[in-house]
Formats: structure tokens, C-alpha cells, sequence
């Protein structure tokens, strides 16, 4: 290869680089360094983004719970909630972003929920009192949740200036939101959440259950 097409080629490739973004790798940990899971991170853009990241995304119900705990999906995007137990569940919401309701169903339900205002959605059953999950509907296309190491990556975040901000339905207090430079190349950040502790509700056995 000759040193003008090799030239060439590696300004391509910075230059793709830059189009595609890069990943910012974040870890969640509490005052005391343990991991945080379930943490929302949302990347801000300054100037309005026109990317969406709106694919369809599910809440399962299994085994008397909903899972996952923590969604997050982008202003506009439509959530299923395939039942996956033998027995009936009524899921609902009378949170102020979204409130719904879908009556006593079983298998794959035909109700589809789209979530059409960002904000904080609580979601219960009920029938089972227990059962909880939350949705943050956020109207940025770059988020990511935190798994059991604390740790999540948001991939493709162009180059320019954003806020960043930490979202956990437990959380004491809400976290400051602080901007951030993202460049071409990856960035790491290592963030504070004070969380309280999830209490598990006991649930009957299983025969009990009429539904």
C-alpha cells in the first residue's frame, strides 16, 4: 500500500471514528464503594438531538415479579408487557408521566403502552402488591443502565458538550447534574449514588395464589 493511500485511509478512519462517537463507560458505586445497580445514566445533549433510540423495549412478568426493575427508553417508544407466569397479573400506573392500566392479563398481551412524556413512572400490579417497576421515559437517545458491577456504557455519543445526569428509584437525594466533554475518544467516570436499600416483600406460595 502506498504511503498517500495509507494516509488517506487512516484519515478515514479517524474521521468514521468521529462520526460513529465514542463510548462513555460509566461506575456507579455508593458513599461506602459498593456497586449500584439499576442506575439510570442519561448524556444530555446542549443542542437538541434528532437521533432516537425509540425500539420497542419489554417488561416481563415472571414468576410474580416484573422484570426488568429499571427501564429506560426514549420519549415516544412503545413498552410490551408479555406475561410470562401461568397466572394473571393487572398491571398499572398512576404516575403523572403515564397512567394506564392493563386489566387481568395473561400470556402476550395485545396492550402496548407508548410512553409519550418524559418523567418518573412507578408500575405496580394489582393483584400482587409486591410487584414494582419503574420506567424513566427521558427525551435524550443516549442512556444506559448500570448492572450488578455498578458499571454501564453508553456507546456512539458524538463529540460535544452534554449534561449528564443519575437517576435510581431509591435514591436519597437527587444527584447534581454535571456537564461533560465527550471526545472522540472513550471516556471513563466513576459516580456517587446514596441509595437505599430495596425491601423484598414476601410473596404466598405459589398454590396460594387464586389468579
Amino acid at each position: 500500500m502506498s504511503r498517500i493511500r495509507a494516509a488517506g485511509l487512516a484519515a478515514w478512519l479517524v474521521l468514521w471514528g468521529s462520526a460513529q462517537g465514542a463510548s462513555v463507560g460509566v461506575l456507579v458505586s455508593s458513599p461506602s464503594g459498593a456497586p449500584v445497580k439499576d442506575s439510570a445514566v442519561v448524556i444530555e445533549p446542549l443542542v437538541n438531538s434528532a437521533v432516537g433510540n425509540r425500539a420497542v423495549a419489554s417488561i416481563v412478568q415472571e414468576d410474580r415479579e416484573f422484570l426488568p426493575y429499571v427501564t429506560i427508553v426514549q420519549t415516544g417508544t412503545t413498552v410490551n408487557f408479555p406475561n410470562h407466569d401461568p397466572i394473571k397479573h393487572h398491571v398499572y400506573s398512576f404516575s403523572s408521566a403515564k397512567t394506564f392500566e392493563i386489566k387481568l392479563n395473561a400470556g402476550k398481551s395485545a396492550q402496548s403502552i407508548v410512553f409519550d412524556k418524559p418523567g418518573e413512572v412507578a408500575i405496580g400490579c394489582n393483584v400482587h402488591d409486591w410487584m414494582e417497576a419503574y420506567v424513566l421515559v427521558v427525551d435524550s437517545p443516549y442512556f444506559a443502565r448500570t448492572g450488578n458491577n455498578g458499571r454501564a456504557t453508553i456507546a456512539n455519543v458524538p463529540p460535544g458538550r452534554y449534561r449528564l445526569k443519575l437517576w435510581h428509584p431509591r435514591q436519597i437525594s437527587a444527584p447534581p447534574v454535571r456537564e461533560i466533554m465527550v471526545t472522540a475518544a472513550p471516556a471513563k467516570l466513576e459516580l456517587t449514588l446514596d441509595v437505599a436499600p430495596r425491601t423484598v416483600k414476601p410473596k404466598p406460595p405459589t398454590d396460594a395464589d387464586r389468579y
